[in-house]
């Protein structure tokens, strides 16, 4: 009340946690406070509200009694506490109730706005009048004039089809929860409702010991119609401001809002006092060229609200380093500036989607000349100027790895191939050429001239290949093996100077003095030594003919020491070769020996050991 000593019978009362204000009789003796008494009191109830920014619509209900007035139902609503009362019990003692001749029952709560007053104005933990105890999973409301009305179907999962306000995981149907109860505040969400069995927690403090219940009156048939309670609201007036959209350099704006119904908008140049633009939901704005701020209120100065006129400002061409070059194929980062806003790429040079929105931008590989647009936009406001970037793609000079070889004891001339170029050797020749003179891997770098400047590394390996030499050769019968001092893959192989092989064995040599032969396959070098092929013909003919006249070994004349004795088969000496005498012609002091097998044992000389045999003569 404003002003309490004028209503010295009645003392104020306000419960923050209900948002209610209850006027009572400030002496023992109800009766000595008049009706008119508490109309004049009524009427001095100021509502105030701390916002700096209250709006919309407050509705209050006045009534006479404890209960709370909803005046969407005409309904009223009193929460009776009894710790530990069953449902059962609640719903009877409910039935039982009257309030100015309203038949009282357990509350059914059928919209939002009923359980926001029963659940937290009223502190309404406790009983109301919904159950499934008929059918498991069928919640009804069972009391007053909604009852056999179906609320939910199922578990915590289920589904209403009209009106309900579970708490999370409610209901749970924990042994044999049947009956509706509005959970203790601080469990979940507030006033929301939970399932107890009949009797709840027995445990007296437990958040699910029923607390009390929530009394509904009115609605009931044959009810009289009660003139205790009344409503009123208080509508607070406001402008509500739609932003515009904002414009590029300069213009004008259309500035709408809407405002309370029956409000007449007003527009001004300050949030508070200021110049009066104009009235009514729309205002024209003058030309501007910057971002202006105006105000529009419906009346009430406190509540202006602002709406800024925003002008962005289209920014300068994009500033870019063109062209762009690199070596070879590759991307490449493309640098613009704009002196506000931001900078978005195309491939373009009008339409187009940007494909990178930012100062830098990387492009993809690239292996040819490329042009890139940037475009600078500021808010919406673009300059349609764009600025072409060109990428150049250089091509590095070609040059293709090698390997040379170089021969031992000897030099070789490195080229990098590209004439016309600068070098850069990794032995720091600067020349096209170098020369090695020992094996390893040389690089040189080939740079193209300017402005290409792009550069290639090349690289040489040099292999070094020794010369050969002979160390011996082995020589059986017919076949001979050539034997290097150093075994390499480079080597190739002769006994006759012409035609070479890389196996180092060879068959089927003639008798006599020969010439192995050892080259290196590229030149580095050839070694030579002769050998002597010894052939022991396995039969010979002395009939005068020509042919196979005389037994004798092929290459014996190269060892001017060597001697050849030939026995017949009973171990007897029949004759004996040297250089003086090559040759036998099957005779015995002159006389012709019988057709038989002979033997012979050949000394080369002392160092060699004696090789024996046998041959046949013929007749």
């Amino acid at each position: 009340m404003s002003n309490p000593a004028l209503h010295p019978t009645i003392t104020a009362n306000w419960d923050a946690s209900t948002g209610k204000l209850s006027l009572v009789s400030s002496t023992i003796a109800v009766n000595e406070v008049s009706y008119d008494d508490f109309t004049a009191a009524i009427k001095d109830v100021i509502f105030t509200n701390s916002s700096a920014n209250a709006s919309g619509t407050r509705t209050f209900s006045i009534t006479i009694g404890q209960a709370n007035y909803l005046p969407s139902t005409g309904h009223y609503y009193l929460y009776i506490p009894n710790v530990g009362v069953t449902w059962t019990n609640a719903r009877d003692l409910a039935a039982a109730s009257t309030y100015y001749g309203l038949k009282g029952y357990l509350a059914t709560i059928l919209s939002a706005e009923e359980a926001k007053l029963i659940g937290e104005q009223a502190s309404g933990t406790g009983w109301i009048g919904g159950s499934d105890a008929e059918t498991e999973g069928v919640w009804k409301w069972v009391t007053g004039p909604e009852a056999g009305t179906i609320f939910w179907n199922g578990n915590q999962n289920g589904s209403t089809p009209n009106f309900a306000f579970w708490n999370s995981g409610e209901p749970n149907q924990l042994g044999d929860e049947d009956y509706a109860h509005i959970t203790q505040p601080g469990v979940g969400i507030k006033g929301s409702w939970n399932d107890l069995s009949n009797t709840g927690s027995l445990n007296p403090g437990d958040n699910y010991q029923p607390k009390g219940y929530i009394v509904e009156y009115g609605g009931m048939p044959g009810e009289p119609a009660l003139e205790i309670a009344t409503s009123t609201k208080i509508t607070i007036p406001s402008a509500n401001p739609n932003t515009p959209r904002p414009i590029c350099d300069s213009g004008s704006f259309t500035l709408t809002a809407s405002g309370t119904t029956g409000a007449i908008l007003r527009w001004f140049d300050a949030p508070t006092g200021g110049n009066l633009l104009g009235t009514g939901d729309t205002y024209n704005t003058p030309i501007i060229s910057s971002t202006t701020i105006y105000y529009v209120d419906a009346g009430c100065e406190i509540n202006r609200k602002p709406i800024t006129a925003t002008v962005n400002t289209t920014p300068d061409n994009p500033v870019a380093a063109t062209p762009i070059s690199r070596c070879g194929s590759g991307s490449v980062t493309l640098n613009a500036l704009t002196n506000m806003g931001i900078i978005s790429w195309f491939t373009s040079a009008t339409g187009g989607t940007a494909i990178y929105t930012g100062n830098s931008f990387t492009t993809p590989s690239l292996s040819s000349n490329t042009t890139y647009y940037a475009e600078a936009s500021n808010s919406g406001c673009v300059n349609n100027a764009r600025t072409a970037v060109n990428v150049v793609i250089y091509k590095p000079p070609t040059v293709m790895d090698e390997s040379e070889i170089l021969c031992e004891s000897q030099s070789i001339t490195l080229d990098a191939g590209v004439s016309g170029m600068t070098y850069l050797w990794s032995n720091r020749e600067t020349s096209q050429t170098t020369t090695a003179t020992t094996a390893g891997v040389y690089s040189v770098e080939v740079k193209s001239p300017a402005p290409e400047s792009c550069s290639s590394i090349k690289k040489i390996t040099v292999i070094e290949h020794i010369a050969p030499k002979i160390a011996r050769i082995d020589v059986d019968g017919t076949s001979a093996v050539i034997q290097p001092e150093k075994t390499q893959d480079y080597f190739e192989y002769s006994v006759d100077g012409i035609y070479f092989q890389d196996s180092n064995s060879f068959h089927d040599i003639p008798g006599g003095l020969q010439t192995a032969y050892i080259r290196e396959k590229n030149g580095c070098g050839l070694a030579i030594k002769q050998f002597v092929v010894l052939v022991f013909p396995s039969f010979f003919t002395p009939n005068n003919d020509s042919y196979n006249d005389v037994w004798e070994i092929t290459g014996m004349e190269n060892y001017p020491k060597a001697q050849v004795t030939i026995f017949d088969r009973y171990g007897k000496l029949i004759v004996e070769l040297s250089q003086y005498k090559m040759a036998w012609d099957g005779t015995f002091n002159q006389i012709p020996l019988p057709a038989s097998d002979y033997w012979y044992a050949l000394k080369i000389d002392d160092s060699m050991p004696v090789l024996r045999g046998h041959f046949t003569l013929k007749r």
